[in-house]
């Protein structure tokens, strides 16, 4: 690992002051300190954001679940709050990684971070998010824009997510053995709005399968899922699985998603 400086201020006024040219936020480290370990990212910063309890709190805001960006996995998976409100989300953050990973990990470094198979972004497209930072919100739909890459700007701070509550939801993952990442992973949800489903750990980031949208909203049941025939249009094909079988599996996990949410 390259050497480099730390700082953990207390309040986000010091951390905005901390963050210079070469400098990048820590929110957990689940997936920087490992790429910094193995000398694949640098920084001459690292400004760590876990003493900020502002970024910690869950609270609800009317009809809407705000989430700190700095709540750990953890933390959303134990609260009360995220499980009246929106159980598939509490369900889904306690699947993440293993128990050091969701102790450690947050939701709003997990989004910023933008991982292709990662969990969280598939909720905040199927849930209809809206992402706060210290200088605006910004709708989850155009958020995730590229692999890796976000509509967040250079020293862009995530300060919360807020998640509308859904008629009925639920995510299902099939799981890479070894990492514990999304293979596919679809969250369904019935909302005000309309269906909405999103798949990640299919492309080079999260998307919205608007095939199996259509098919739901005429009917909202597992077969109706199931019986969407996914195209291969960029796919990911890897030694993990084929373009095509991870195009099946987006019908079927859907299917599976629907079948839970309806199981309520």
């Amino acid at each position: 690992m390259y050497a480099f400086d730390y700082q953990r201020p207390a309040n986000l006024a010091d951390a905005k002051a901390a963050l210079g040219s070469d400098a990048r936020y820590l929110a957990g480290g689940q997936s920087l300190i490992q790429a910094m370990k193995l000398r694949l990212s640098q920084s001459e910063t690292l400004v760590d954001l876990g003493a900020i309890k502002d970024l910690k709190a869950i609270r609800m805001d009317g009809a809407n679940l705000v989430i700190g960006a700095m709540a750990t996995h953890a933390s959303v998976a134990a609260s009360a709050e995220v499980r009246k409100a929106c159980p598939a989300l509490a369900e889904l953050a306690g699947g993440i990684g293993d128990p050091m990973v969701r102790n450690m990990g947050t939701i709003g470094g997990s989004i910023a971070n933008a991982d292709p198979a990662a969990c969280y972004p598939a909720a905040v497209l199927g849930l209809g998010a809206t992402i706060q930072t210290d200088q605006r919100s910004i709708d989850g739909d155009s958020f995730f824009t590229g692999l890796y890459e976000t509509a967040l700007k250079p020293g862009e701070l995530i300060t919360s997510v807020s998640f509308p509550t859904a008629q009925k939801a639920a995510y299902v993952k099939y799981r890479q053995p070894a990492s514990r990442f999304a293979l596919i992973g679809v969250f369904v949800a019935q909302t005000t709005g309309g269906v909405r489903v999103a798949v990640t750990g299919a492309k080079g980031h999260v998307f919205r399968a608007s095939e199996i949208e259509q098919a739901l909203t005429k009917s909202f049941t597992p077969e109706a899922a199931k019986n969407v025939k996914m195209p291969t249009t960029d796919i990911n094909s890897d030694m993990h699985g084929s373009a095509e079988y991870r195009a099946a599996m987006i019908s079927v996990m859907a299917s599976r998603a629907v079948a839970a949410a309806l199981a309520r």
